[in-house]
């Protein structure tokens, strides 16, 4: 990787490029992070959401050049952008709202001996996030949010493909008044992001991005006795038992593949239908998802990964229903049936706008496919029995269950999977606590 570069996968242009940091920029940065620590951690959490809540002011103010830039590096459309920047909103005004409570001393009650005891939830010091390319406001607000209000400091390393939402990000930060090292954007090589890690002053590491990346950045993490934080892929499940409206579980089908054009890691990738329900229902979605222009994925790589999995997928057998031919990166939506489970590609995260759909019999074939992945991130369940909702979802292994309806998630929701999909949580009160230090403070005898 010699530079980070923006290349529209619109029209297969490239328009900027920007080159690494050099290792002297990269200990500048690690510097300025350390020194700014040492008062940012001592600042009350009423000054640090201050800056919070300016910050999402400032997402809000900018929102229609912030949404340009990403349409231009990942071809998101309009719509997708502003939604994402909506949510940046939301999550940071969220922590500026809830830190003081979240961040406030916990009693324990003592029943081992004499005295008193607390916890304390205290920053640990320079963290390193890894961000994707899919959403590239997003990852970031819900890792520097919550660690920015605990009072750790930040060295964000974007995906090379968005080099200019990430010196965006640093203009806001930097704009919304957080003192100097507290954010840092850096563009590092994965061999400078070997060493940041190893730098002793960096305590965490936090990834979102595929298992491969996960894995590697993992490795070197557990190696230097650093805490981590990973959201990789997906392949989840959308499980239809029971439909009081078919129109609204076709939708929700819909919508839970086909956001951000179906590069999501918590989409609903594989369709997962009743016998009895599954011939109007695919008939309906397929109708749906062919109905729906052909719109750019974020690079011509990624769409030529994509068509060599559905070619695999159709030369073992299964069925592919689609409305064109690919043209560079843009990507016409597919609905594919007879999928082999057992083969290579069963087992397979499709990043795009194509989708897996199978027939079961029953309830219990339905939680054997749906479990039958690597994955474990999210999953869908559309029932019309609550013990049923119930029971399923209590046999899924899977880090977040969504019944009857897509669009649930929320600043103040966990995030996270299990399995191959990571471990740790985002969002919500368990997301400030990834990278806390829960401090006991026993009292045996006051002084």
């Amino acid at each position: 990787m010699s530079s980070y570069t923006v290349i529209d996968p619109r029209s297969g242009e490239e328009l900027t490029s920007y080159p690494v940091d050099t290792d002297a920029e990269i200990d500048a940065k690690l510097d300025a992070a350390h020194g700014a620590y040492k008062t940012w951690a001592r600042q009350t959490i009423e000054e640090r959401v201050t800056l919070l809540k300016r910050l999402a002011q400032l997402h809000e103010e900018r929102q229609d050049a912030l949404a340009e830039i990403i349409q231009k590096e990942m071809g998101k459309s309009r719509e997708d952008a502003l939604g994402e920047i909506g949510v940046c909103i939301s999550i940071y005004r969220y922590y500026a709202e809830n830190a003081a409570a979240f961040l406030a001393d916990e009693t324990i009650d003592v029943t081992s001996g004499p005295g008193t005891a607390i916890v304390q939830r205290r920053p640990i010091g320079i963290l390193l996030g890894i961000m994707p390319w899919n959403f590239p406001y997003y990852q970031v607000a819900r890792f520097a949010g919550p660690n920015l209000a605990l009072g750790n400091t930040i060295l964000l390393k974007p995906a090379p493909q968005c080099p200019e939402s990430g010196l965006a990000l640093q203009g806001l930060f930097d704009d919304a008044g957080f003192p100097a090292g507290t954010y840092n954007n850096v563009f590092a090589t994965n061999e400078q992001v070997e060493r940041i890690i190893g730098d002793p002053r960096v305590q965490g590491v936090s990834v979102t991005g595929s298992e491969r990346a996960g894995a590697a950045v993992a490795e070197i993490a557990g190696r230097n006795l650093k805490k981590v934080v990973l959201e990789l892929g997906g392949s989840d499940p959308f499980i239809v038992l029971g439909v009081s409206d078919m129109d609204e579980a076709v939708d929700a089908a819909f919508e839970a593949r086909m956001e951000n054009t179906g590069q999501s890691c918590n989409a609903g990738k594989r369709v997962i239908v009743l016998d009895e329900l599954y011939d109007d229902f695919v008939a309906r979605y397929t109708a749906k998802m062919l109905a729906r222009p052909a719109s750019p994925v974020s690079s011509l790589v990624a769409a030529e990964r994509l068509s060599d999995q559905v070619g695999r997928a159709v030369a073992s057998g299964a069925t592919l229903q689609t409305s064109g031919e690919r043209d560079g990166a843009w990507f016409p939506p597919g609905v594919l049936t007879g999928v082999q489970p057992g083969g290579d590609v069963f087992y397979e995260e499709f990043f795009g706008p194509v989708a897996m759909v199978f027939r079961v019999q029953d309830e219990d074939e339905a939680i054997r496919i749906a479990n039958d992945t690597p994955f474990g991130l999210g999953s869908y369940l559309f029932t019309t029995d609550a013990e049923q909702a119930h029971r399923v979802a209590e046999q899924l292994e899977a880090g977040m269950v969504y019944i009857n309806g897509f669009g649930g998630e929320g600043a103040e929701l966990p995030f996270g999977g299990v399995k191959r999909s990571g471990f740790g949580r985002e969002l919500g009160r368990h997301g400030i606590d990834e990278f806390a230090n829960k401090k006991l403070i026993r009292t045996l005898r006051q002084p």
